[in-house]
């Protein structure tokens, strides 16, 4: 590899690095509004942790795919859950932002990235069903774990990403399990308090 494939990889490595910055409207257990790399580090975290379980996937892909679906936020941020059936352009612009993202990388890398990308965005593929899937349930389990705003919207979580996480039977599962929590969350954070 040659000084100036390196750099043109550690442009966009730099690059990459404004994923930092980016904000959810999650918040964490102590109260600090989450970034879109601690979702995904959580989202590859729950892979993992379920691997044995999800059945035959090409865990690799599975990993990569955790890892690449929220890039294309680098450049113009995260549309909250809440938020994104109002905005249909959400997808295109993301993918728009990849690509601009990826100008450095080696064409053959950015074929790998980005239809990596495409295949979670459409849900193609096995793999791609299991990480949307586990995306939506991180994002309900920071949603109920987090010290949200007085004004959160629970209720969201129940209804949030069913189609994803329905299809499997071990994912269905663990939606129950979450959708428990989130009712209990409701309950209290609706119930007045206590003097």
């Amino acid at each position: 590899m040659t000084d100036a494939d390196l750099q043109n990889r550690l442009a966009f490595i730099q690059a990459a690095e404004q994923l930092k910055t980016v904000l959810r409207c999650a918040y964490s257990s102590s109260g600090r509004q989450e970034s879109t790399p601690e979702h995904t580090w959580r989202l590859c975290l729950m892979a993992m942790v379920l691997q044995d379980a999800l059945g035959p996937l090409d865990f690799e892909r599975v990993l990569k795919m955790c890892v690449i679906h929220d890039l294309g936020e680098t450049l113009h941020g995260d549309i909250p859950a809440t938020a994104q059936s109002l905005d249909n352009s959400k997808s295109d612009s993301e993918r728009r932002d990849l690509i601009q993202l990826m100008g450095p990388l080696p064409a053959a890398l950015q074929t790998e990235f980005l239809a990596l990308w495409d295949d979670y965005e459409q849900a193609a593929s096995p793999e791609a069903r299991a990480v949307k899937a586990l995306d939506k349930l991180e994002t309900i389990i920071q949603h109920n774990q987090g010290q949200n705003p007085p004004d959160f919207d629970y209720a969201f979580n129940l209804t949030y990403g069913q189609k994803h996480t329905a299809a499997d039977p071990l994912l269905a599962q663990l939606r129950r399990i979450v959708d428990d929590q989130t009712r209990h969350r409701l309950a209290t954070s609706a119930a007045p308090p206590t003097p």
